[in-house]
């Protein structure tokens, strides 16, 4: 059976391209490199789903470098989720908020720099790997791992919530829509507007 080589020089093309844009930004402004640093980190564990990311975004970006606190994190996942694009878009509310329009730029290609050359590299070997035990294996304990880190962060977020009677009902509300398979859009839609009108 014919078996595709993998195309080690694409691959190395690709890695030294990025290598390349980490070190114009290194040299050019620290803070930019480091900004871009972070954001390729947190992509790297948005595997299975951005959802992954999120409790790595809020530790880097608000426990650990205090760039923006708790709330407004919060502000910048609900404006993601009006996006068409995926819940890993909130680097670029991040960005912008910490550097303008070339900050919002940087934490956007920086997000999904990872994602393109994991994409790459699993299109090289996706084959190769799909049925190894090791693989399947590591696989499953990614996914607990995730599960764990996505309650953290959700515990996380619901204390930084100034609860009220009113927000509690429309946490309970949006949980069973999101439940039911509701689209989360409308959601988010229909409790900007009931809120307005509180």
């Amino acid at each position: 059976m014919f078996q595709k080589k993998i195309n080690v020089i694409g691959i190395l093309s690709i890695l030294l391209v990025v290598a390349g844009g980490l070190l114009v930004l290194y040299f050019l402004d620290k803070f930019f490199f480091e900004l871009s640093i972070v954001m390729m980190k947190i992509d790297l564990f948005a595997f299975g789903g951005g959802y992954a990311s999120l409790p790595l975004m809020l530790h880097e970006v608000v426990d650990r470098l205090h760039w923006i606190d708790t709330k407004t994190m919060m502000v910048g996942i609900a404006l993601g989720q009006l996006t068409p694009g995926p819940i890993v878009i909130t680097a670029t509310f991040i960005g912008y908020l910490l550097k303008g329009f070339l900050g919002a730029l940087i934490a956007t290609i920086s997000v999904f720099t990872p994602s393109f050359v994991m994409l790459v590299l699993a299109f090289e070997i996706s084959k190769k790997i799909k049925n190894l035990q090791v693989f399947l294996r590591a696989k499953r304990g990614l996914i607990a791992s995730f599960s764990g880190l996505l309650l953290f962060t959700s515990l996380n977020f619901a204390n930084s919530v100034d609860w009220s009677f009113l927000k509690l009902i429309f946490a309970l509300i949006s949980f069973i829509a999101i439940y039911k398979g509701v689209n989360i859009l409308y959601i988010l839609i229909f409790t900007v507007l009931i809120s307005f009108a509180f």
